[in-house]
């Protein structure tokens, strides 16, 4: 039986850096990619890692810059306020490709960057933002919180709504196959990148 040839970049670190940001835009882009949903690690008060999913909503390579959203009364917007720092990582099955990014969040609510992804957020979406009471309030049931309709959501949940731009600072790449695993990392050096293979 035939292996799947090796992918274009599987030697070539230059390419495998295109190919890395280019899953990245895919998974800000479809639903179904690996890449959709990446974990993010923030730091909690108490000074431990806390996850979470997100939903990854942009990837700009230019910029070397991420974008995912959150209710800005969540835990996870306190925490992004606090410190900065944060990784995030994500593995799709199907490419067999794991990608790990670390780097520092910031929290937009009032400015241009919050005003175009909220514009760009569908009426679905805005309806989580309407939500209460907000996210982590302890409940005496389970569905003793109220969500408005979608017509309401622009009004009750703009309010709550968050854009969270990740700054990458660090880059990991592994590319699994048993003819040989691929890894590779690269750092920002100011406006650019450095980078080289690992082993895996």
């Amino acid at each position: 039986m035939s292996r799947a040839p090796l992918p274009a970049y599987y030697d070539d670190l230059d390419a495998t850096f295109a190919a890395l940001w280019g899953h990245l835009a895919d998974g800000a882009a479809h639903g179904r990619s690996g890449f959709h949903l990446p974990v993010v690690a923030t730091l909690g008060a108490a000074g431990g890692p806390r996850l979470r999913t997100v939903v990854l909503r942009a990837a700009d390579r230019d910029a070397g810059t991420l974008r995912f959203h959150c209710d800005r009364r969540s835990d996870k917007a306190a925490e992004i306020l606090a410190n900065p720092a944060c990784a995030l990582t994500a593995y799709d099955e199907a490419t067999k490709i794991q990608i790990r990014i670390e780097g520092r969040a910031a929290l937009h609510v009032d400015d241009a960057v919050a005003e175009a992804a909220w514009a760009g957020s569908r009426a679905m979406s805005r309806v989580c933002y309407g939500s209460e009471p907000g996210p982590g309030t302890a409940l005496p049931a389970g569905d003793a919180y109220a969500l408005p309709d979608e017509a309401a959501a622009g009004a009750l949940g703009r309010p709550h709504f968050a854009a969270v731009l990740v700054r990458v600072e660090r880059l990991d790449f592994l590319y699994l196959d048993r003819r040989g695993h691929r890894r590779a990392a690269w750092h920002r050096c100011g406006s650019a990148w450095q980078g080289g293979w690992l082993a895996p």
